[in-house]
């Protein structure tokens, strides 16, 4: 697969509505073409002390950013038939269906890939299949853990060497 999305979202709160930034890379044959990132006024608007800690992202950051259905108006365009790919799907699939359900979006049933999956089953071996220990094995230096467009280039570059 050498054309996909990567994505990756923060949330404010446990609500996997609450998403307060995403990072979006477009690779197009097998190279990174585009990259988005935003900051989102999350629903519910609260954060936790828990989420602030992981991504330092707070009311100061978010209270005057776009909400999501106006941040994927330019996302959707970038990713119009590409497969989208994240670091653990089960929670960036799960929080768009979430958020397109709370905006009352038509949801167009993306594919997703895990890139956490494919590295558990090809390496077996790592410590760990957390983002930073994988994609420091598949040779990509991640900085800002955490940043949703760092994880999301973070997952583009091991799907480029997975997948």
């Amino acid at each position: 697969m050498t054309d996909f999305a990567a994505i990756d979202f923060e949330t404010a709160n446990s609500e996997r509505t609450s998403v307060c930034a995403v990072g979006v890379v477009v690779v197009r044959g097998g190279l990174v073409t585009d990259t988005f990132y935003s900051l989102i006024q999350p629903e519910p608007n609260y954060y936790s002390y828990w989420c602030q800690r992981v991504h330092g992202l707070g009311h100061a950051d978010t209270d005057e950013a776009p909400v999501f259905p106006e941040v994927w108006a330019h996302i959707e365009p970038l990713i119009e038939g590409l497969p989208l790919v994240a670091h653990n799907k089960a929670f960036d699939e799960g929080c768009l269906k979430a958020v397109f359900r709370c905006y009352q979006m038509d949801y167009p049933d993306y594919r997703f890939f895990c890139t956490c999956i494919a590295s558990k089953r090809l390496f077996p071996h790592l410590p760990n299949h957390q983002l930073p220990t994988v994609a420091t094995f598949c040779g990509h230096d991640i900085r800002n853990h955490h940043n949703a467009l760092a994880d999301a280039e973070a997952c583009a570059h091991i799907a480029m060497h997975i997948l």
